[in-house]
């Protein structure tokens, strides 16, 4: 278990972090890891990268992949933490990005929560530091008094630090981070003092690509990062296998139903959401229209969990057609003037007619009417 682990750490923790519910796979991995580890990480590179996209350790372990996709990209992000250089996860929404994150801070420092939320309102403090009213009143500017953020925190101890969404913090607070990741030292101006980055330190950040144009990132702070692109899911059997396995993790924390005896029905949900998508039928025949929302594969796990739901407490706890209808519904159609359109457009031309696909015809029918 985790050094941050408290009193409500165990099964009764809704959402474990990365490095408690993989703690196992971890210590495996720790354990025949005899490659060279960077300073104060806790697994090498390539154990690293192993623990993200699974395999078959030497005693039989198995180590379930938390990653599917490209293994080079992997790679890619993992060696740039063992450089100097920070790293910017892009992608669209629901690839994966913070899921990545988490997953690279658990396994390199074996702490996932120094972490700043990107969002419209961060202060400057979130991101440097900031101070105890109470004592700085009481007695003035002191080390005491300060309260380090988390960035600060993981400076101070050779640990990586994350910040999500970072195009959604305000440009000011951003640039914040030049001085921090190209000098690697923070500066006290208040007490005359600064925190050097020992050994081990490095960020991990993430972007949406779709917020370009909110508080772009300044040429001179893109520098400061090595940008790795995330895609979305090269295939629907991927993005299936993807959606079964979050689902079936999500699922047993919420004692829901297995969702491998769902498969035809997350099958149906990824195919809709990917021909949606790309604004064309997998078989390459028909040029469908394409909602104003993503439709990404946090989307599809969303729709799938909530049908689980639905089947555990008012079915028979298998997945059906009428359990994902309302929530494909709901995903597809944000805009109800333009999206429901297209939604009715899709529903008619291509779901009607397609072969064996009657019962989810009409059980997304009913919810639409």
């Amino acid at each position: 278990m985790s050094a941050h682990a408290g009193p409500s750490s165990g099964a009764e923790v809704l959402r474990p972090h990365a490095e408690d519910a993989f703690a196992t796979e971890l210590a495996a991995l720790a354990a025949q890891d005899d490659r060279p580890r960077p300073a104060r990480w806790k697994l090498s590179p390539w154990a690293v990268s192993t623990y993200l996209l699974g395999g078959t350790l030497p005693d039989g372990t198995v180590i379930s992949p938390k990653y599917v996709g490209p293994r080079r990209i992997v790679e890619v992000a993992v060696s740039t933490l063992a450089t100097d250089r920070a790293l910017l996860l892009l992608g669209v929404p629901g690839t994966a990005k913070t899921w990545v994150s988490e997953h690279l801070a658990a396994a390199v420092s074996g702490d996932s929560t120094l972490l700043v939320q990107g969002t419209a309102g961060t202060p400057e403090e979130a991101v440097r530091y900031g101070w105890n009213y109470a004592q700085l009143l009481a007695r003035g500017p002191s080390r005491d008094a300060l309260v380090p953020s988390p960035v600060m925190r993981a400076m101070a101890e050779g640990m990586t630090a994350r910040v999500e969404e970072l195009t959604r913090i305000p440009a000011d607070v951003q640039d914040s981070l030049i001085t921090l990741l190209s000098e690697k030292t923070l500066p006290i101006p208040e007490l005359g003092q600064e925190v050097q980055a020992v050994r081990g330190f490095n960020l991990i950040a993430t972007a949406n690509d779709r917020d370009r144009g909110v508080n772009d990132l300044s040429s001179a702070l893109r520098r400061r990062f090595n940008t790795v692109v995330l895609p979305l899911p090269e295939s629907a059997e991927a993005e299936v296998d993807i959606v079964t396995r979050r689902v079936d993790q999500i699922g047993r924390s919420l004692d829901l139903p297995s969702a491998a005896d769902g498969t035809d029905e997350i099958r149906r949900v990824v195919t809709v959401f990917r021909e949606l998508r790309d604004g064309l039928t997998s078989d390459g025949r028909t040029k469908v229209k394409s909602p104003s929302g993503t439709l990404s594969t946090a989307e599809a796990i969303s729709v799938v969990t909530g049908g689980l739901a639905l089947s555990a407490h008012f079915g028979d706890g298998v997945l059906r057609p009428g359990d994902v209808a309302a929530g494909v519904l709901g995903a597809v159609v944000r805009d109800p003037g333009t999206d429901r359109v297209v939604w009715q457009e899709y529903l008619e031309t291509v779901v009607r007619e397609r072969e064996g696909w009657q019962d989810f015809y009409r059980a997304c029918r009913e919810v639409t009417a």
